[in-house]
This record gives structure tokens, sequence and C-alpha cells, in this order.
């Protein structure tokens, strides 16, 4: 996902995190200035829902203009090189049983 706040913001005229800062402590949300730097300028790790709520409203937004999704970024598992761990420690593999002994099928 790629976060896009700052355009967001920029399309309704607030060109300084302070100023959005501001205006998301005049609807409750408190957010430290280390906080907003990572908000306006970074990939945040996380949003809160409820944070996200107050920044839509904020902007008169949805959430889908502050999210964009990358699925080229998604690895699809099939395109996977890797092996499973069990499968290339070079152990022997164990095939799970069953309570009357007789061996799973295979997934």
């Amino acid at each position: 996902m790629k976060w896009n706040l700052r355009l967001a913001a920029a399309n309704r005229g607030i060109w300084k995190a302070s100023e959005l800062q501001r205006m998301l402590a005049e609807h409750g949300l408190t957010i430290s200035a280390g906080k907003m730097s990572g908000l306006w300028s970074g990939d945040p790790a996380s949003v809160k829902l409820d944070d996200l709520n107050v920044i839509c409203t904020v902007l008169g937004c949805g959430v889908d203009e502050l999210l964009i999704p990358e699925p080229d970024k998604v690895k699809r598992a099939d395109e996977s090189t890797e092996q499973p761990a069990a499968a290339s420690s070079g152990g022997p593999s164990v095939m799970p049983k069953r309570k009357d002994g007789r061996s799973l099928p295979p997934v």
C-alpha cells in the first residue's frame, strides 16, 4: 500500500504538516511532531483506524484516497523460489498420522 496523505492534503490546500496537525487536534486527535512527520513524509508502519477516521474527516476524503493499493508489489505464493523450511532442511520429512496410526493424505 502506498500512503498518500501529503498529496491528499495538498489537493485541499494544506501545504504544511503543522497545519494539518493543528486541524487534527481541533477534532480531538493529538499527534506528536515525530509521528506527524512520519505520517506526512513517509510510509507509516501502522495507522490506527480511529486516527484514520479523523484524518479522513478533516480532509473530507475516503480511505481510498489515502491508501493506494500496489498489487504489483505483492508476491504470489507460487512465484516464490524458496522452499518451506522443513523441505529444505535436509532432514527426514515427517508425515502426520491419524489417531488410528494411518498417514493423513498429502496436502
